[in-house]
């Protein structure tokens, strides 16, 4: 399990294949200098709830992965979670969506590949 760590002080869990996305939609709105919500389904362990940060341009944020290997980026899920991050609720953490394989891409192939 990979972690995302906000403000070098706030680690939040996350799968690599998760992260990876994340990692994508964060940084489109961060390169844009926009400040925004992310929202996630908390584990079991830490009490089965909902949890919210603010995303600042101003705040370090690091994406750690667990694998050596970067994972695949689902376009579907990927554009999903695009449209939630630009809505009045922020980045919205859903389940994965869309039809896995022709939609995929490899996070290190080059764009239109």
């Amino acid at each position: 399990m990979g972690k995302l760590i906000y403000g070098g002080t706030t680690e939040i869990g996350f799968e690599d294949r998760v992260l990876a996305h994340l990692q994508i939609v964060i940084g489109l709105k961060l390169r844009r200098k926009e400040g925004f919500f992310f929202s996630w389904r908390d584990e079991q362990s830490v009490g089965d709830g909902r949890s919210a940060i603010w995303i600042d341009p101003a705040v370090p944020l690091l994406f750690r992965y667990s694998g050596g290997r970067p994972p695949r980026i689902n376009r579907a899920w990927l554009e999903q979670l695009t449209l939630s991050s630009n809505s009045s609720q922020g980045l919205q953490l859903t389940e994965e969506i869309g039809a896995l394989g022709a939609d995929e891409v490899d996070a290190d192939a080059p764009p239109g590949k």
